[in-house]
């Protein structure tokens, strides 16, 4: 399928994997020789579980300070609260604790720390923005040296990537930040912490990691390696993410899921460029504030069905692995999100016809629309990808 192209390894030391998060971070905490370790967690972990706790603990006198309560989307708000609250405590290494919102905030927290930006609008100069042809172009910058561990509490993925998502409120506009540094040092899967997390949250949140998946799979960026890979994640979400669902007690179902939320993000963090449905859901949450772990279950069928002309053969491996061989994946790629009992269309989440103007102007300015294997080069054909997800 890829007859030529590069491999790129991301500026990530380790993964952990089924260990407890406070033994696990204790050990990596001693490796790197932090003294100053400051926690950002969600706060239905930190007031509703012990899990904090276990952590504070096993930090002993390292522990500098933590600050809970991010809000989904990360606002521009939190993160400048974040590093104020972060500076004080003179942290040398940021622990995110929580879902994809707290892993972001800290991501960009790192870098306001490095630059001492302590006010919203100190990050005007440090977002990507796009050229004349659509292309992504990153302002140089330096990077953190204060760097972050995560410990995520869904299975989005997006631990597994040097890029986060901020909202700049104002516009209600998501902004995205990249540094090679900002992709957290390591990454400690515990499987005991999915537990906590909502139903709905932790079963979007598996297939936000399967966009991750196919988004790269049917990208003509691609290669070899990350083919096979994301094809093996997938396979593993479609079979242990329903088992999940039946038993959140399930742990050796919890431990399959996140490393099939491992696998599944392979792409994101080689780099290979997201696609339609990252672009359009980046806008329903920022714009129509649908939550982020909805946006794939009632996006990537309709982005399925555009790109299928010019994505046969990636959508022909997609079928196998979601276990439907000679089918259509964006039918079984629906049929497991109903099985989950995930909303599978635009007005399950509330986005009508009336506001399809404005998400299709907002999404000619999310730079991986630019990267959708079937070109995307006006606001009418986001229209159109938004009448197929009716």
């Amino acid at each position: 399928m890829h007859e030529s192209g590069t491999h790129v390894f991301p500026s990530m030391e380790r993964v952990i994997y089924g260990k407890p998060a406070a033994k696990a971070l204790m050990s990596e905490v001693e490796r790197l020789g932090s003294q100053r370790v400051f926690v950002m967690a969600s706060r239905s972990l930190n007031r509703g579980t012990d899990e904090i706790r276990k952590i504070e603990t096993a930090l002993g006198p390292r522990f500098a300070g933590l600050v809970d309560g991010l809000a989904q989307h990360t606002s521009r708000q939190d993160v400048v609260a974040s590093t104020r609250a972060a500076l004080d405590a003179k942290a040398d290494l940021i622990v995110a604790i929580g879902g994809g919102s707290v892993v972001d905030a800290a991501k960009i927290t790192t870098v306001c720390i490095e630059h001492r930006i302590t006010d919203a609008t100190g990050l005007d100069d440090f977002a990507v923005k796009l050229n004349e042809a659509g292309v992504p172009q990153p302002p140089t910058f330096r990077g953190p040296a204060v760097r972050m561990i995560a410990i995520p509490s869904t299975l989005s993925g997006g631990e597994y990537n040097a890029g986060c998502l901020v909202t700049d409120t104002g516009r209600d506009l998501k902004q995205t930040f990249y540094h090679p540094e900002m992709m957290p040092v390591s990454i400690i899967l515990d499987p005991a912490i999915l537990r906590h997390a909502p139903e709905n949250l932790y079963l979007g949140s598996g297939t936000r990691a399967m966009d991750h998946a196919i988004e790269a799979l049917c990208s003509p960026r691609g290669n070899p390696l990350v083919d096979a890979v994301v094809l093996q994640g997938l396979e593993m979400m479609a079979h242990w993410l329903p088992r999940s669902r039946a038993n959140r007690e399930d742990a050796e179902a919890a431990g399959k899921c996140q490393i099939a939320s491992w696998l599944c993000s392979y792409g994101l963090q080689s780099r290979v460029p997201m696609g339609a449905s990252h672009a359009i859901g980046h806008v329903l949450g920022g714009t129509c504030h649908v939550p982020h772990y909805l946006c794939t279950p009632v996006m990537m069928p309709a982005v399925l069905r555009y790109n299928e002309p010019v994505t046969q053969d990636a959508q022909r491996a997609l079928a196998r692995a979601l276990g439907a061989p000679g089918g259509s994946a964006a039918d079984a790629f629906k049929a497991l999100c109903e099985r989950l009992g995930l909303p599978t269309c635009l007005r399950d989440v509330d986005v009508g016809r009336d506001q399809f103007e404005l998400v299709a102007r907002n999404t000619m300015t999310e730079f991986f629309i630019y990267s959708n294997p079937r070109k995307v080069q006006t606001p009418r054909e986001v229209l159109d990808i938004l009448e197929l997800a009716v």
